[in-house]
């Protein structure tokens, strides 16, 4: 059906004028719209019957590859032979704008776009870094047991994982303790539990 449609609607729309000329801005609108379309259409647990469907099937048996990395990996390799036989390099360049953006599309639509900050907290004064944060970000933090290798010190690590807009004030609360404290902040795709998305 997916293959049928495809084909019908390349069709239909091929009588009618382009908006636009511009192959650039052909490539980044087409690729957002077609990212949008392959994304409804993989969620339903369908495909169009092109390389979307071979992901499909290499999904099966391996669960754990993102779709949106395999078919840019399998869309590249098409656009690679077509400019390797057809000798199209301008074509082949302009195709990589548009997988890409439709690999990006693939993204945020699987994994969304509203990223979990992880704040890793390394302090003498661990405990009322975690009691602020508790009372004005009403955030909850894990302590892990960690050893600095360099000093062959004990220290506890403090673990927070916020919403973006929370970590400023994470931030600001560990410099008005301490000063000297040492922050890594780094994204989570997916949290869930108390305080997030349930599963």
């Amino acid at each position: 059906m997916g293959t049928l449609l495809l084909s019908i609607f390349l069709n239909f729309f091929d009588r009618f004028k382009p908006i636009t000329d511009d192959r650039f801005l052909g490539c980044i609108y087409g690729g957002v719209i077609a990212g949008i379309g392959t994304a409804i259409i993989l969620k339903a647990g369908a495909s169009t019957g092109g390389t979307d469907l071979l992901t499909q099937i290499i999904k099966a048996f391996n669960p754990n590859i993102r779709i949106s990395n395999l078919l840019v990996i399998l869309d590249t390799i098409i656009v690679a032979l077509n400019v390797l036989f057809f000798k199209e390099l301008e074509v082949g360049l302009y195709s990589a704008i548009t997988i890409f953006i439709v690999g990006k599309m693939l993204d945020i639509f699987f994994e969304g776009i509203d990223f979990a900050k992880i704040v890793y907290i390394v302090s003498l004064k661990y405990e009322e870094i975690a009691k602020e944060i508790g009372n004005k970000v009403r955030r909850g933090s894990t302590s892990l047991n960690g050893r600095g290798m360099y000093k062959k010190e004990e220290k506890n690590v403090l673990m927070c994982v916020a919403s973006r807009n929370e970590v400023r004030e994470i931030r600001k609360i560990v410099r008005e303790i301490d000063k000297n404290a040492f922050v890594v902040i780094t994204n989570a795709r997916e949290v869930f539990g108390e305080g997030f998305k349930k599963e």
